[in-house]
């Protein structure tokens, strides 16, 4: 199985998770590979949980940066794609942070629209900045 279909398979279960929020993260697994939808990796199952251990401080990052859009009225695909990058982008240093970009643009682009891509984009685009403009020495 290739990164990208591990990246996917994470984002349907944190999509999953996202109807569902009364229910942990290794239930939401559980039935998942019960009823045979998915195989997870351990990559992706540990980007999914991963996302839900650190929900506040990535939900924070999507507040910050999607100027005058309130989480609530983000699309769960979108919203999904958004947790999924940007978990990558904060808590796995072996994945550059173009590539966890380019991987939910491409999934918003299969799942959702083009709007909602270009939103994606924007939003990650517009973090990344930001965490590069905080790390030059002498700024």
């Amino acid at each position: 199985m290739t990164r990208t279909e591990e990246r996917e398979q994470a984002f349907i279960l944190i999509f999953e998770k996202s109807f569902n929020m009364d229910t942990s993260a290794e239930d939401i697994l559980a039935y998942a590979k019960e009823a045979r939808l998915l195989e997870p990796t351990v990559f992706s199952e540990s980007l999914f949980k991963q996302v839900y251990e650190q929900l506040e401080s990535i939900d924070a990052v999507i507040e910050q940066y999607a100027i005058g859009w309130k989480k609530e009225r983000i699309s769960k695909v979108a919203l999904s794609l958004l947790r999924l990058a940007i978990c990558e982008i904060l808590y796995v240093d072996s994945v550059p942070c173009g590539v966890s970009v380019n991987e939910a643009v491409e999934l918003a682009k299969k799942y959702a629209t083009g709007e909602d891509a270009a939103f994606i984009n924007g939003i990650l685009g517009a973090f990344i900045r930001s965490r590069e403009s905080d790390a030059v020495p002498g700024d």
